[in-house]
């Protein structure tokens, strides 16, 4: 064997190596985003099964309310729907879209249910209102924290499908397009800062 035979197949060899690396690095990329949208999911989930609780702590202080009180209850539902028919395909695409405009419906019910409960201060004074008012901002604090992490994942994996070469192999990998981000509405507060006034 001659000396560019044996350097074809060290360059080739390279080549394999090179492209391996592009593949490995794209699936590691992806891996990481839909972890982190599992951590997402599992928090909008724990969120999910506070609000009925919620709702029926503040059925017998908002008996006139029962509007808002029931879109509350819809918008979690419909959420809940969103989530659970995301498939691991659909985590990074355009399921990504119709999730964000679930949980912004939602957190807009959620939050003319706040605005409700500032006219009865019995129901804020309550005990088991304030509970689950507590563990429900810090679920939503948890959900933004997820929801960072995974937009971070999302941005690194665009970032290097984007790049040159992985750009031109990413689609033959199985990587088609860039994964979307998961972008909500503010996230709704249960209980309202505190004013100061001087």
């Amino acid at each position: 064997m001659d000396i560019s035979t044996i350097v074809f197949w060290l360059i080739l060899l390279g080549l394999v190596i090179f492209v391996i690396g592009i593949y490995n690095r794209l699936v590691t990329l992806k891996n990481r985003y839909l972890n982190a949208f599992s951590q997402i999911e599992v928090q909008l989930k724990r969120r999910y099964d506070l609000i009925p609780n919620l709702v029926e702590t503040a059925k017998g202080y908002l008996q006139h309310e029962r509007e808002t009180l029931e879109a509350v209850t819809t918008a979690r539902n419909e959420a809940a729907a969103v989530l659970g028919a995301l498939g691991d395909s659909d985590v990074g695409g355009a399921g990504m879209a119709r999730l964000a405009g679930a949980e912004n419906t939602l957190q807009g019910a959620l939050g003319k249910l706040n605005v409700t409960m500032e006219a009865y201060p019995e129901l804020k004074a309550s005990d088991n209102m304030q509970q689950l008012s507590e563990e429900l901002t810090n679920t939503e604090n948890r959900v933004a924290f997820a929801r960072q992490g995974y937009n971070d994942a999302v941005m690194a994996f665009n970032t290097y499908r984007q790049s040159f070469p992985p750009v031109l192999l990413a689609a033959t990998f199985g990587h088609p397009r860039d994964a979307e981000l998961l972008e909500f509405d503010d996230s709704v507060q249960i209980q309202a800062a505190p004013k100061v006034s001087f």
